[in-house]
């Protein structure tokens, strides 16, 4: 049996999709050989009920942050998402194994998971801090509701393809005011997501940038721009719009009011993102974009 004490992580989470075979499948090979290296596994409480697992400790994903080091999500893009959310608040590590679609963000291939993983475990990886957005509904003055997100916050009508009215802000400065289906605004990590979907630009993850993206303008002078992260973001909503919603990474909704404004910021903490030593974020956006190969 290995050395634990010679890795570079001891106390390895395990948590990945719901009722999915293959998923499944490379938890359970995770399980075995990570425990058979002597590391201390421990297991996401609803995962365990998926691998039926009774012999390793298992701990509610709110808890996995402070018992872990390292954290292992099986899944797709939209698994990492809701994980890190919660992972973000502690010191803890956390790496992708895709067994989803595009896998922008879950990037170890299921097939070679223990080959890439064990490099990561000797300490041989690289390491990203995404940040997150906080967004804030403040109602008569004071804050009335909190979400955050790792991709993007959307604000939008609560009905389908419905303009609204809104004026944007960016600290005490005024942007415009837009007539539009909504506003995208956007980290580096979403801006191959929603953002990307709605014509925005793509940032490389390294950029301490936002971008604010309206969603079918009703002017062709409407277009995207980009703002550094650590200004505040001021959405005022015309009284005129009826309730609105903003969506955070499209998990979380929260109520706008007519009389209701939108704050938003960088979040207090950030994500510990592990990749591979050979990752290549540009591989990565020819891959799953499909981008042209080398001509010469």
């Amino acid at each position: 049996m290995a050395n634990p004490q010679a890795l570079a992580f001891q106390r390895i989470a395990l948590l990945g999709k719901v009722n999915h075979e293959a998923t499944r499948a490379t938890l359970l090979t995770l399980e075995q050989e990570l425990g058979a290296l002597g590391l201390d596994v421990i297991i996401e409480e609803r995962t365990a009920q998926q691998l039926d697992e009774r012999e390793r400790r298992t701990l509610p994903l709110e808890q996995l942050g402070e018992a872990a080091d390292l954290a292992v999500v099986v899944g797709g893009d939209g698994n990492m998402l809701g994980a890190a959310r919660i992972l973000c608040e502690f010191n803890v590590a956390v790496v992708g194994v895709n067994r989803g679609n595009l896998g922008f963000l879950t990037d170890i291939d299921p097939d070679h998971v223990m080959q890439q993983l064990r490099a990561v475990l000797n300490g041989d990886y690289i390491t990203e801090e995404r940040f997150l957005l906080q967004a804030e509904v403040i109602r008569d003055g004071h804050r009335h509701n909190v979400g955050r997100a790792i991709n993007e916050v959307v604000l939008h009508s609560d009905k389908v393809a419905h303009m609204i009215e809104f004026e944007v802000y960016v600290d005490s400065d005024f942007v415009y005011s837009q007539r539009s289906d909504g506003l995208i605004v956007s980290t580096p990590t979403g801006s191959t997501a929603y953002s990307l979907s709605g014509g925005g630009p793509i940032l490389t993850p390294g950029l301490d940038a936002i971008s604010l993206v309206p969603m079918f303008p009703h002017t062709l002078s409407s277009r995207p721009i980009v703002v550094g992260a650590n200004c505040t973001l001021h959405l005022k909503p015309s009284p005129d719009n009826g309730n609105l919603q903003l969506s955070c990474d499209g998990h979380m909704r929260m109520e706008v009011l007519p009389k209701d404004e939108v704050l938003i910021h960088k979040y207090a903490y950030t994500l510990t993102l592990l990749h591979p030593k050979d990752h290549s974020y540009f591989k990565v956006l020819r891959n799953k974009l499909g981008w042209g190969s080398r001509l010469f």
